[in-house]
């Protein structure tokens, strides 16, 4: 296979302070997503992973996960921001919320 990635160049998109808390939902969203996932495909909390018995450590709620993997899905979600930041939309909060 030769497959190369090639991710849009978000290098130069600062994203500002007012997206932070949006930043962390979307982490904590995506890490959900992911959960509800695998367990729909049969697999369960064990405290290593084991994928012939569909054993996963981080079949946790996202605020007991170790900060290496809540990073995980901060990268995924910052670069999801990013990217819609430089494809020209914009991100803004609703005055009602």
């Amino acid at each position: 296979m030769n497959y190369k990635p090639q991710p849009l160049d978000t290098s130069a998109i600062t994203l500002p302070a007012e997206l932070d808390d949006l930043l962390e939902q979307l982490a904590k969203n995506t890490h959900e997503v992911w959960a509800a996932q695998r367990i729909q495909d049969g697999w369960q909390y064990g405290a290593q992973r084991d994928d012939a018995k569909q054993l996963h450590p981080c079949l946790l709620p996202y605020d007991v996960l170790p900060e290496s993997e809540k990073a995980y899905d901060r990268q995924t979600s910052q670069q999801t921001l990013k990217m819609i930041l430089a494809a020209g939309f914009t991100i803004s909060k609703p005055e009602n919320i």
